[in-house]
């Protein structure tokens, strides 16, 4: 075909096993139109065959340009669709286990019980140390909220074919953002709309005439510092998502590279077993990750609502 453009793991198609939806198109009219832009010069042999095993996104709100660029108006992407899932599914679980402690009843089951650890070691462990004692309490339902977000989207991963949201720079940084609205809301709240961006420079006790030079280059210092941490943190999450993925890509493309050669017999074993190694390693990761995130998110929010 005239570009690679269905080869690449993008975010408007799912991909699913060939026998299960082989796609077949009786004629070029049934082949999606901006594919057919894309590529003018493909036969409909070559569109079935590329196609086989992806099922295209539907697209009511704009048009796509190929199968990783959108052309106009709102796309939807396979990675909102997932998001919305995990969503949906958070709602459903978590309005089930309310409904099981509602009345002050204990959490019961295997289940309950696991949630009920992880919603006090949050409180008790990561809130309290980064918040404090006095204000941690009305931010843990956020956290709560935002580590399972983080470790479903990351556990999607482990699933073939589905892939993890927290692979797109788009999804976490939305996140950070809403680290970053959430501090800058409270903290405003908390010591008014200019207190805020007052307190982002530590008190020194200077005298004026040091003051009036060193205390606005430490705001404009402590400001950068301030929109450059919520980056990081999005980066930081969507570098380690993808690092691990591409390494377990690698070695499993090592018994690939050598399917044609006598040394097959070595590479596909050693193959096998490196990413099983290295999938239970990424199934770690998926958990520290939302860990590391949700804990750099309490810390900024306790420096946003505390005095420097």
């Amino acid at each position: 075909m005239a570009d690679p453009v269905l080869h690449i793991k993008d975010s408007y198609f799912f991909e699913v096993p060939k026998f299960l939806y082989p796609h077949p198109y009786d004629e070029m009219g049934d082949v999606p139109e901006f594919l057919r832009k894309a590529h003018p010069d493909a036969t409909l042999d070559e569109f079935n065959h590329d196609l086989a095993g992806k099922i295209i996104i539907p697209q009511p709100f704009g048009t796509l340009k190929n199968l990783y660029t959108k052309d106009t108006g709102f796309a939807i992407s396979k990675f909102m669709i997932l998001e919305l899932v995990v969503a949906v599914f958070m709602v459903l679980l978590f309005s089930w286990l309310a409904g099981r402690i509602s009345g002050g009843q204990r959490a019961k089951g295997r289940v309950a019980n696991m949630f009920e650890a992880a919603l006090i070691y949050l409180k008790e462990q990561v809130a309290e140390p980064a918040i404090g004692h006095h204000d941690a309490d009305k931010f843990v339902p956020l956290l709560w909220t935002m580590f399972f977000f983080v470790l479903f989207c990351n556990l999607l991963g482990m699933v073939p074919w589905l892939g993890n949201p927290t692979a797109a720079f788009g999804m976490t940084f939305a996140m950070a953002c809403v680290t970053f609205f959430t501090g800058l809301v409270m903290g405003s709240i908390k010591f008014g709309a200019l207190g805020f961006w007052k307190n982002q420079v530590p008190s020194l006790g200077l005298p004026i005439y040091i003051a009036i030079f060193v205390v606005p280059l430490l705001f404009a210092i402590e400001v950068l510092g301030l929109f450059i941490k919520h980056l990081v943190l999005s980066i930081r999450l969507l570098a380690n998502m993808v690092a691990g993925h591409l390494v377990l890509l690698g070695i499993m493309g090592i018994a690939v590279a050598a399917a044609s050669s006598p040394s097959w017999a070595i590479a596909a074993p050693i193959s096998v077993l490196g990413s099983t190694a290295f999938s239970l390693l990424e199934l770690m990761v998926a958990f520290l990750q939302a860990y590391i995130f949700t804990f750099l998110s309490a810390l900024f929010i306790g420096a946003a609502v505390h005095h420097h």
